[in-house]
């Protein structure tokens, strides 16, 4: 995996690449910022990633995937992204820092492209409301909440309270106090303190998290 500029997102994210056991090459074009992460992952490499001689000299056409993690300049992560995509790297990751940053890196080759803030600012409006104690958006409008149990489900089996019938959502696992999350069945018995994953359409799991 090549990692494309390590700033915070960046550096993070290719922190947690090596944790969990891959091989990392890091470029940034900063000695110093390259330095400092020198002993953190496989490779890092101080180099201008707009060069297409310099991507080809530090192999990085030979990767399966790359993360384009520039975001302060938007023209080196645009030039980056279509030079990826030129040399044929089979999956290409570039952050945005606007939407229309992340539709020009779709033209120009990305295949994945994320906004990590306005994700990461979506997801803690969706907390602080107090109704979730978790989420997670996918696309197609398909979202997780982990959540408390409504009212209604206490005391019931899940497959007793036709809660998918009602409101469109599916309880996949269940969390009960000193223990660990478990899968749901249609026999599982709601219990007063337990918290719900709950998975549907975002728009229904938003509504079933306002019972709580």
């Amino acid at each position: 995996m090549v990692v494309i500029g390590l700033g915070r997102f960046g550096s993070s994210l290719a922190t947690e690449l090596t944790r969990g056991g891959s091989e990392v090459l890091g470029i940034d074009r900063d000695p110093k910022r390259v330095q400092r992460f020198a002993d953190a992952f496989t490779h890092t490499v101080a180099a201008d990633t707009t060069d297409p001689e310099a991507l080809r000299q530090l192999g990085v056409p030979d990767f399966r995937r790359a993360v384009v993690g520039i975001g302060s300049d938007i023209e080196a992560s645009i030039l980056t992204t279509s030079l990826l995509s030129e040399l044929g790297v089979p999956n290409i990751w570039a952050k945005a820092v606007s939407r229309q940053h992340g539709r020009i890196l779709e033209r120009v080759g990305a295949h994945h492209v994320v906004l990590p803030e306005h994700e990461m600012g979506e997801r803690v409006a969706h907390l602080v409301t107090g109704r979730m104690l978790d989420y997670i958006e996918f696309e197609d409008d398909y979202a997780i909440v982990k959540t408390t149990a409504p009212v209604e489900a206490i005391g019931k089996a899940l497959g007793e309270t036709k809660l998918r019938g009602k409101y469109g959502v599916t309880v996949v696992g269940i969390k009960r106090a000193g223990q660990g999350f478990t899968y749901a069945t249609a026999e599982t018995v709601v219990h007063p303190d337990d918290i719900l994953v709950v998975a549907g359409r975002r728009e229904d799991v938003e509504e079933f998290a306002d019972l709580t």
